[in-house]
C-alpha cells in the first residue's frame, strides 16, 4: 500500500504543474514569445488539454479522497507550493531577455516535468482501491507525453528556422 501523504504530495505536484504550465503559457504569451502563429495555435492546445488535465485531476481526487481517506487540503497545499517553485524555475531560465527558442525549451523542461511527475503518480496509483484513478491517470500521462515530444519538436523546428 502507498503512503497516503506521498500520494497526497505527488497528486498536488501534478496538479501544481498543471496550473503553472498554463500560467507559464500566459506569461510566455504575453511577452510575444509565443506569437509564431504555428507555435502560438500549438502551445494554445496544449494549454487548453493542461487545463483539461486539472479538471481531470480534480474529479479523480474527489473520489479518490473517499476510496483512500486522503486529505483535500494537503493536496491543495502541495499544488500551490509546485506553483510557486515552477514560476520561480522560469524566471530564472529564460532572465532578463528570453527568447522563442528559450520559451520553448523551458517548456519542454516543463512537460518533461510533468511526464516524470505522471510516471511516478502512476506507479503509485497501481495501490490506490479505485481503480478509475489508476486509469485516469496514465490516460493524462500519455497525453503529457505527447506534449513533450511537441515541445521537442517545436524547439528543433525553432533552432533552424531562427
Amino acid at each position: 500500500m502507498v503512503e497516503k501523504e506521498k500520494l497526497e504530495e505527488k497528486i498536488g505536484e501534478c496538479i501544481g504543474l498543471e496550473r503553472a504550465a498554463q500560467q507559464a503559457v500566459n506569461d510566455l504569451d504575453s511577452k510575444g514569445l509565443l506569437s509564431e502563429p504555428e507555435i502560438k495555435k500549438k502551445i494554445m492546445a496544449m494549454k487548453q488539454e493542461a487545463s483539461g488535465h486539472e479538471q481531470k485531476m480534480q474529479q479523480l481526487v474527489e473520489k479518490a479522497t473517499e476510496s483512500e481517506g486522503l486529505d483535500a487540503q494537503s493536496i491543495e497545499r502541495h499544488a500551490n507550493e509546485t506553483v510557486e517553485k515552477a514560476t520561480e524555475m522560469m524566471k530564472t531560465y529564460l532572465g532578463e531577455k528570453p527568447d522563442t527558442l528559450a520559451a520553448l525549451e523551458f517548456l519542454g523542461l516543463a512537460e518533461g516535468g510533468e511526464v516524470i511527475h505522471y510516471e511516478v503518480l502512476s506507479k503509485m496509483a497501481a495501490e490506490v482501491k479505485d481503480k478509475k484513478f489508476a486509469t485516469g491517470v496514465r490516460a493524462i500521462l500519455a497525453e503529457e507525453q505527447d506534449h513533450l515530444k511537441s515541445c521537442i519538436r517545436l524547439a528543433k523546428q525553432h533552432s533552424v528556422a531562427a
